[in-house]
């Protein structure tokens, strides 16, 4: 689409912001880019959080840079919330980072987290990534901060934009699951994040990275067998998968296509 249209992407990952993290979250080759230029890749280190805040601020400005160039800017990638960020201005205000409740949070689990939000917003917990340990403590933060549930945010549109989503069958996703994931295994996904933790990257932050980061580092940490961290990997991910189809499919400006 951007050859044809004279366009530049703007990756809208949250794993691939982070330098070194390429062969776990997919990260795009130059040799796969054939020439088209690529934004908002390896932008911050993986030992700090970037923040969906960070990706507006990064991704707005890639797209007034690629319009001032006369080009389209095409929008890709699987984080909703990263694109609900760049196309809407939240009307609501934001509730400032609290240290000292953040602190606190810190000392929980992740199952914890995810048991305490059901309790006191059970609204926010239904339509939250219980796994996703950085946005439980942000939703908890603003409840325990406001005393009520995570508003819901009103969305002004900061652009006009065409919204399309690629529709494959259940089935079909699962088996491209499995096969990508072994493809990723065999081109020395696991060699990546022993790397990652030798450059300092600690066990807790590669676990809180997700998915392919966490299972390798409880193999890697002899938490897991093998086969235990790759059986429990392709579940999470097909679990993820599910979940990225329930969140688009809530916006119904999306036009689905097969392919």
């Amino acid at each position: 689409m951007a050859l044809e249209r004279n366009g530049e992407v703007i990756s809208a990952d949250s794993r691939q912001v982070y330098r070194g993290l390429d062969i776990g979250s997919g990260k795009i080759t130059k040799k796969e880019m054939r020439g088209v230029p690529h934004h908002i890749l390896d932008v911050s280190s993986p030992k700090k959080i970037f923040t969906a805040s960070d990706y507006a601020r990064l991704a707005r400005k890639a797209v007034s840079d690629i319009l001032n160039r006369g080009k389209l800017p095409i929008v890709c990638g699987g984080t909703g919330f990263y694109i609900d960020a760049l196309l809407y201005d939240d009307t609501t205000a934001p509730v400032p980072p609290s240290p000292t409740i953040r602190k606190k949070l810190d000392k929980l689990s992740t199952g914890e987290l995810a048991q305490r939000l059901s309790e006191l917003d059970p609204d926010r917990f239904a339509s939250i990534d219980t796994k996703n340990r950085a946005r439980l403590v942000r939703a908890l933060e603003i409840v325990l901060s406001t005393g009520k549930p995570v508003p819901k945010l009103k969305r002004a549109p900061r652009y006009s934009a065409e919204k399309i989503g690629i529709m494959r069958p259940m089935e079909d996703l699962d088996r491209r699951i499995e096969l990508r994931l072994d493809k990723r295994l065999s081109a020395g996904m696991i060699k990546e994040v022993e790397e990652l933790h030798k450059k300092g990257v600690s066990w807790k932050r590669l676990y809180d990275l997700g998915l392919e980061y966490r299972y390798i580092s409880l193999f890697l940490r002899k938490k897991l067998s093998y086969d235990e961290m790759r059986s429990q990997l392709l579940t999470a991910i097909r679990q993820y998968a599910r979940r990225q189809m329930t969140w688009f499919k809530r916006d119904k400006e999306i036009r689905w296509i097969s392919r």
